[in-house]
């Protein structure tokens, strides 16, 4: 018995010194800067996380898989006796893709209405579509919220069974009232099912599932939680889950079942992405050591805050005003007619900065995100080096 635990103890030892050894080398690998909304930086201890093999069925994997479920409810202030969390492989948006195949009523009077402010909210309603679901489209313009009289409207207009928004629309950096869009709902359908798309704001931005009347969120390991891509989760409420059993319109993307499942055995139906997942692990550990939601999101204000008044001086204006802004991706208009962004972002990756191009169709802008391992002196560099490339290209013209 000594023996092997002798044994246990020199391989973790080892083990501690390889990653020790492979988070040095990854800090000296580091090239690029991503200033997006996700995949974006994450830390060495993050990703060396990622570098041991364990098996699907392994205890100390079933072990990850359960510790991270109650962390997700924990940053959703959700009490487990009303709500569960499911991970699922994939990207984020199979996850979103999951909730519509499986919480939408297999009836000819089931209809959705969809909320979009962008090329997001449009997704939700392309899954729709690709479904056969019925459904409606409030569609708002894409540098402003929600709006809640409009919305109030359409709610009195037809008995919606579900309601989707997205939280942080990465269009354009516009953040939506989930909290008044939950009550709206409620008040008027209190049986409707409301569905809540928080990929680019879960884990950043403080949400009560309670608060915000949700029965469904999802968002995804490669965001605000800086973990890297490879499963999204859905965090739900037990007893709406729970009407859609054999309701889900696909097998693979089956959430009741895929909960089903983890609460019989702790296992993933199919095989999950378990180096992911140990990344994920310790990116739970690192947001609970910055000091939780609050915190990194006291950090990625402070981006913000720095990279809005920096472009504001260097002659970039922001799409969206400040009353519908967050602080997770802000949106810039280009600074003339013939500026040239395909030059400007080359130049800028050649300096390791990687911004993301505009989704907005009727305007020309650009996206910088606030979110990852990004710190005050990131953005500090950011700005000097967009500082030097318009001064460049100025020069070239």
């Amino acid at each position: 018995m000594k023996g092997a635990q002798l044994l246990r103890s020199l391989v973790l030892d080892r083990q501690r010194v390889v990653m020790r050894m492979l988070s040095a080398r990854m800090s000296s690998l580091q090239e690029n800067k991503l200033f997006t909304p996700g995949p974006l930086n994450t830390t060495p201890t993050v990703k060396s996380a990622m570098m041991r093999d364990l098996g699907s069925r392994d205890t100390e994997f079933l072990e990850v898989v359960a510790y991270i479920r109650t962390q997700l409810l924990k940053l959703a202030d959700a009490s487990a006796d009303e709500f569960t969390a499911i991970p699922l492989q994939g990207s984020g948006t199979y996850s979103v893709e999951s909730v519509l195949q499986s919480t939408v009523p297999r009836t000819s009077d089931s209809r959705v209405l969809v909320l979009s402010g962008g090329a997001y909210g449009e997704r939700i309603a392309k899954i729709c579509s690709y479904l056969s679901i019925n459904h409606d489209v409030l569609t708002n313009p894409a540098d402003t919220a929600v709006d809640l009289e409009k919305l109030k409207g359409q709610l009195s207009s037809a008995p919606y069974t579900n309601v989707c928004v997205v939280h942080c629309e990465t269009t354009s950096g516009v953040v939506n009232p989930v909290e008044n869009i939950g009550s709206l709902v409620k008040q008027i359908l209190p049986d409707c099912t409301y569905f809540i798309d928080a990929m680019s704001s879960f884990g950043a931005v403080k949400l009560n599932l309670n608060t915000c009347h949700a029965d469904f969120l999802v968002s995804s390991a490669n965001k605000c939680i800086q973990g890297v891509p490879g499963f999204g989760f859905v965090l739900a409420r037990t007893s709406k889950l729970l009407q859609c059993k054999d309701n889900s319109r696909s097998l693979s993307l089956d959430l009741y079942d895929q909960y089903a499942n983890l609460e019989k055995s702790g296992m993933f139906r199919f095989t999950p992405p378990t180096h992911t997942m140990l990344a994920f692990k310790q990116a739970l550990v690192e947001l609970e050591d910055e000091g939780g939601v609050d915190k990194r999101a006291e950090r990625y204000k402070q981006n913000n805050k720095l990279l809005s008044e920096g472009m504001k001086d260097l002659g970039f204006e922001q799409v969206v005003k400040s009353k519908d802004a967050g602080y997770i991706i802000t949106s810039f208009r280009y600074p003339s007619p013939s500026f040239d962004f395909d030059l400007f972002y080359d130049k800028l990756k050649a300096r390791g900065q990687v911004l993301y191009p505009g989704k907005m169709i009727s305007k020309d802008t650009f996206r910088i995100g606030n979110i990852g391992d990004i710190h005050a002196a990131d953005v500090r560099h950011l700005l000097t080096c967009v500082q030097e490339v318009c001064q460049e290209m100025s020069r070239d013209v």
